[in-house]
């Protein structure tokens, strides 16, 4: 693999990381401040997609075209095939943090490959 693509592939887990601190953190002080937990959860999602646009299109695929739309709809359909991974994960595995954590890693690979390869293009300049 090619050291880009690797330093690409590592700024997109520290990304990821600092992406889902975001979210959680939304999450944790909406609920701490009284607000019911799946509104805090969906504002959570709105403000943590526009959060990792930032983070992914500025630190991660920096110099790609602009793609706002297509991000988003890459975030609806990664959260419908997050569900459905889940649920056919927890078919095989009874554990459901194993079902969780098996269904992250696949959906963390197949979100870098929709970035990298629809989301974020090569910039036409």
């Amino acid at each position: 693999m090619a050291r880009a693509r690797m330093l690409e592939i590592i700024r997109y887990l520290v990304a990821g990381a600092v992406n889902t601190a975001f979210g959680f953190g939304i999450y944790a002080a909406l609920v701490w401040l009284g607000l019911d937990r799946y509104l805090a959860q969906a504002i959570g999602y709105v403000l943590g997609t526009a959060f990792n646009y930032v983070t992914y299109s500025r630190g991660v695929f920096a110099g790609s075209a602009p793609a706002k739309l297509r991000f988003v709809l890459s975030y609806l359909g990664n959260y419908i095939v997050n569900l459905l991974v889940l649920r056919l994960a927890s078919h095989y595995l009874a554990d459901p943090y194993a079902a969780g954590a098996a269904t992250t890693v696949l959906v963390v690979v197949l979100n870098y490959i929709v970035l990298k390869r629809w989301v974020f293009r090569p910039s036409a300049s």
